[in-house]
């Protein structure tokens, strides 16, 4: 999807996904959601061969890294994964924790620039592919939203649920439910930011609800 006008809030945003991963040992990163227009131009969240999660950004040549200590490679549970960008200042939650990373400060990046494209399940450049499940991926425009908009706890069990978010989108605000299988790019935050599909995805029952 290639942003329109010009973003509610271009250094301000929040994104959510519900992650199951598949594969571990894929051979390369594995990219879920980027933004760029080249591999010298863009800033991707993947998770890295050895279970990591990083954030990368390479703008104007000036480029980091930000890499989590926390390893996710557990293939039977979903993740809850939530960023917030606060003017260049990042924030990581996963199942409504805190996840330390190697830096909080991101800066200048591509994501929510107006006219950029945006992918959800590779990286900018196209390959290193997400491998696994994706629920509810959701794009807040202008806000920082706390990960109590998009899941609870549940009170028997004590896990970490999805719930349905109802939030401010902001121009470029998306919300992927997936629920329709010929239209599995289809935005339902009512801002109609349609993604193109591509690939041979495949619609699943295993939702985190």
């Amino acid at each position: 999807k290639t942003t329109g006008g010009s973003p509610t809030g271009a250094t301000t945003w929040t994104f959510s996904a519900w992650l199951k991963r598949s594969s571990l040992d894929t051979g390369s990163s594995q990219k879920f959601f980027s933004a760029g227009s080249s591999s010298s131009d863009r800033t991707e969240f993947y998770f890295g061969t050895d279970g990591s999660f990083n954030i990368y950004r390479d703008v104007s040549s000036s480029a980091v890294n930000l890499a989590s200590t926390r390893l996710f490679r557990d293939t039977s549970a979903w993740y809850h994964f939530v960023i917030q960008n606060n003017n260049g200042t990042v924030t990581v939650y996963v199942n409504n924790e805190t996840v330390s990373l190697s830096s909080a400060t991101l800066g200048t990046n591509k994501i929510n620039n107006a006219s950029t494209a945006h992918y959800i399940g590779q990286q900018v450049a196209g390959g290193q592919f997400y491998d696994g499940y994706m629920s509810h991926v959701a794009f807040v425009d202008g806000s920082v939203v706390a990960p109590t908009v998009f899941g609870e706890t549940d009170s028997t069990s004590g896990i970490w649920k999805f719930k349905s978010p109802s939030a401010t989108w902001g121009t470029n605000g998306v919300h992927l439910k997936f629920e329709n299988s010929a239209n599995l790019g289809l935005d339902s935050s009512g801002q109609t930011n349609n993604y193109t599909v591509n690939g041979n995805l495949k619609q699943s029952i295993d939702t985190p609800t």
